[in-house]
């Protein structure tokens, strides 16, 4: 009975996202949940099982996805208009992560890889400026900063007090995720 009932209730899910008349809510939470969620959780399963090639594939897949949420910011507005625009978006994330296709990897070898490699230099160039400039503005601003946190602490401080105490620094007692402790030795599978 219970396979008869998940059966029916992935059927239901399936129909509502598909369902050309439904409203772009149910579509725009499944790519948030296939585009973001599921993604997270996958990374940080890789990362706390220290699996270099898992490792590897979700920052190819973040690069990737990063590079598509920055095309999308601007064309958005535009493409929402036409019709089945999130049916094809969350076809294209689910792509993006299928083993069998490797659509980040395609991507990322196709297109992003050589062009930040032609580029490199002056984005190297225009990201140092902005970190100092940065650097500046926090330098600049210093004080406001402090005040800022000394609110939040009290706010965060407060709201855990009130919870019934302070989230474990540790959970489940798991380590603590240290670095790579030789960067230069990593294989480039790409």
């Amino acid at each position: 009975m219970a396979f008869l009932g998940s059966h029916l209730t992935s059927e239901v899910g399936l129909r509502l996202l598909l369902w050309p008349l439904g409203s772009n809510i149910v579509t725009r939470a499944a790519c948030c949940s296939v585009g973001v969620v599921l993604p997270v959780y996958s990374t940080f399963r890789a990362i706390e099982r220290n699996n270099r090639r898992e490792e590897q594939k979700w920052l190819i897949y973040w690069a990737a996805y990063g590079s598509f949420t920055l095309v999308e910011t601007f064309s958005d507005k535009l493409l929402s208009w036409f019709p089945y625009y999130y049916h094809f978006k969350f076809a294209f994330l689910v792509w993006l992560q299928l083993p069998s296709t490797e659509g980040a990897k395609q991507i990322y070898k196709n297109h992003l890889r050589p062009k930040l490699l032609k580029h490199q230099a002056r984005v190297d160039q225009l990201m140092g400026f902005a970190s100092a400039e940065l650097a500046r503005f926090i330098s600049a601003h210093h004080k406001e900063f402090q005040i800022f946190r000394a609110i939040m602490t009290k706010i965060i401080g407060s709201d855990a007090e009130a919870s019934g105490g302070t989230e474990p620094a540790d959970p489940r007692g798991l380590p603590a995720i240290d670095g790579p402790t030789n960067p230069e030795s990593e294989d480039e599978d790409y």
